[in-house]
C-alpha cells in the first residue's frame, strides 16, 4: 500500500499560481495528477513516468502546468500558472506501478493509489 498526501491547495485570483505537492512513502513507476469539479467527471491533468521522464498533459493545461518529481524527497509536484476559474476543482495525486504506455494514457482506472485531495479555487 502506497500512501499519498497532497498539500498546497487554496484560493487564488485568476492569473495567479499555485504549487501542489504530493508526498509518498514509496516510489512507483508513474505519478499522476487528476481533478474533479462539481458536475464533471474526474480528468487526468498530468502524468509522469519517472524512469524516462515521459509526461502527459491535458490539452487545457499544456504550457501552464508542470509536473515534476523529487524521489530523494519522496515528493511530486504540480506547478500551476496562469490559473483560470475553469481550473477550480479538487485535485488528487495518484500513483501506480504501470508501464510508460499505460502511464501516458492517463486513465484513472490504471492508478492504484490515491491521495485524499486538495481543493483549488480560482476566482475571477
Amino acid at each position: 500500500e502506497v500512501r499519498l498526501v497532497e498539500s498546497g491547495g487554496g484560493s487564488v485570483q485568476a492569473g495567479g499560481s499555485l504549487r501542489l505537492s504530493c508526498t509518498y512513502d514509496e516510489r512507483t513507476s508513474c505519478m499522476g495528477w487528476f481533478r474533479s469539479a462539481p458536475g464533471k467527471e474526474r480528468e487526468a491533468i498530468a502524468t509522469l513516468y519517472w524512469r524516462d521522464g515521459s509526461t502527459y498533459y491535458h490539452d487545457s493545461v499544456k504550457g501552464r502546468f508542470t509536473i515534476s518529481q523529487d524521489n530523494a524527497l519522496k515528493s511530486g509536484y504540480l506547478q500551476m500558472n496562469s490559473l483560470t476559474p475553469a481550473d477550480t476543482a479538487e485535485y488528487y495525486c495518484a500513483a501506480s506501478w504501470i508501464t510508460v504506455e499505460t502511464c501516458m494514457r492517463a486513465r484513472s482506472t490504471s492508478f492504484d493509489y490515491w491521495g485524499q485531495g486538495t481543493q483549488v479555487t480560482v476566482s475571477s
